[in-house]
């Protein structure tokens, strides 16, 4: 299996950085053109061809969700982090709502397609080594997602797991959104085996593990107490880890 792994990863690393390039020109044409929903248009379908392309290492990409999200009020997409490829299957899939990351501020540069993004796509951009910078645009960040009724996804661990294993959740980031959107609702989200893209480290990619993502029971964020609030939503995304 390993040795279909080297043969695969640079053919798959190729197909993936052309596409970034490609529709980086996207992006920027669909954004000029049409503004917000033109860039929008063109990253909706960036995201769906970028999880596609994981067949190249035979990997699928399932989303399971049982539940009617509801809709005109913002959400916030809360999950478990294992890997960069993440973040498409949950953009594509939730394309309907305007899912917004919350990214720490040096993705904004340097990768095509992704950075521009970032930058454009109304992103909060995080420096986490300067606490106030971080609280100030996590604010902004949260009235605006309010404002347009968006969604917000944030993974609370900080940083992936690189073997699967939860990290313990932080609240801060959480806490922020929640403050401003209070009639939204928390939307907890379980990523499966998404880590084992890497379980080999950057070369060469894992290849055949099918990723997995399991919407939960959306919770009101007026529901209850912010800490229960938390306590629920790691503990319902956690259970449901294989």
């Amino acid at each position: 299996m390993k040795i279909i792994s080297y043969i695969l990863s640079p053919i798959f690393a190729l197909v993936f950085f052309l596409l970034l390039l490609i529709f980086h020109v996207l992006q920027w044409a669909g954004k000029q053109l049409f503004g917000y929903k033109g860039h929008k248009f063109v990253v909706d379908y960036m995201n769906w061809v970028l999880t596609k392309s994981l067949l190249l290492l035979g990997i699928s990409v399932r989303v399971i969700n049982k539940h009617k999200l509801p809709a005109n009020t913002s959400l916030i997409f809360v999950a478990n982090h294992q890997s960069m490829f993440d973040i498409s299957p949950i953009s594509w899939a939730f394309r309907k709502h305007h899912p917004k990351f919350v990214s720490k501020i040096e993705l904004a540069k340097g990768i095509p397609s992704i950075s521009y993004n970032l930058r454009n796509g109304g992103a909060a951009l995080i420096d986490r080594k300067d606490a106030k910078q971080a609280i100030v645009t996590l604010g902004k960040f949260a009235k605006n997602i309010q404002k347009q009724k968006w969604s917000a996804v944030i993974f609370p661990e900080g940083t992936r797991s690189r073997d699967g294993k939860p990290k313990k959740f932080a609240a801060n980031g959480l806490k922020m959104i929640a403050k401003y959107n209070k009639e939204g609702f928390i939307v907890p989200l379980t990523i499966n085996n998404s880590w084992k893209v890497f379980k080999y480290g950057k070369f060469p990619l894992g290849i055949g593990s099918p990723i997995t993502i399991i919407t939960h029971q959306p919770i009101q964020i007026s529901s209850m107490p912010f800490d229960e609030l938390m306590e629920a939503t790691e503990e319902v995304i956690k259970q449901h880890l294989n």
